[in-house]
């Protein structure tokens, strides 16, 4: 039930904004991709996933919005989908334009309690984005030890006719990452190109008996 609350809650807030704020954005996305990663590893048993969100903004640089997408984490829980939730604040300061924020990942109809939430922060300077988010709870069939920092250092350019080519570097370190994989910390890296909303792309990790992985997708931003 509490779950359920917190979720209603944040919904009826973000639609409250949007009719109450006259400058307001609101934009959606769909994406259809052939497997979802997170941090380099796969939510969806290798399979393909669709997607899909909506974000509301203004121009005080709040934040805030919804996502969700078809999930598969095999025989240790039944839960078939992710809804995650975020706000956030983010302004630009000449060149730097800096985000902070709060992510909560939900698991509504999974059989066992496996939501958690992340705080996170990035600067950005033109092509170049640093991140980090660092788990503030987690229920207790998701990790006992609620310890997990996550660093990433993603770079994007725009290359021929308008392709976006763009690199990813990720460290992912804790207790709770010992208890899902059995190792203190991992990298996870990937490079992708993208055009007209199609992507292609590899990603792989250095966790023990991870292969190189190719993923294609596409996606869609429109307003509303």
């Amino acid at each position: 039930m509490q779950k359920q609350t917190l979720i209603s809650l944040a919904l009826t807030s973000l639609l409250t904004l949007t009719s109450i704020t006259s400058y307001a954005e609101v934009t959606a996305n769909m994406a259809a991709n052939s497997n979802y990663y997170w941090r380099g590893v796969t939510q969806s048993a290798d399979q393909a996933a669709v997607s899909g969100g909506i974000d509301y903004s203004n121009d005080t640089g709040f934040y805030a919005g919804g996502w969700a997408s078809n999930i598969d984490f095999g025989p240790t829980t039944s839960a078939s989908y992710e809804l995650d939730l975020y706000a956030g604040f983010s302004q630009s300061i000449g060149e730097i334009t800096y985000d902070v924020g709060y992510l909560y990942y939900a698991y509504p109809d999974a059989d066992t309690s496996i939501d958690m939430g992340e705080l996170y922060g990035s600067l950005s300077w033109q092509w170049l984005t640093g991140k980090v988010s660092y788990l503030t709870h987690a229920q207790s069939d998701s990790s006992a030890s609620e310890d997990m920092l996550y660093l990433e250092l993603n770079a994007s350019f725009e290359i021929l006719n308008a392709t976006e080519l763009a690199f990813h570097l990720g460290h992912s370190s804790g207790d709770t990452i010992n208890d899902w994989y059995g190792e203190k910390t991992y990298l996870d890296y990937s490079v992708s190109i993208a055009k007209d909303g199609f992507s292609l792309g590899l990603v792989q990790t250095n966790l023990t008996d991870d292969d190189l992985k190719v993923f294609v997708g596409y996606s869609l931003d429109f307003k509303l």
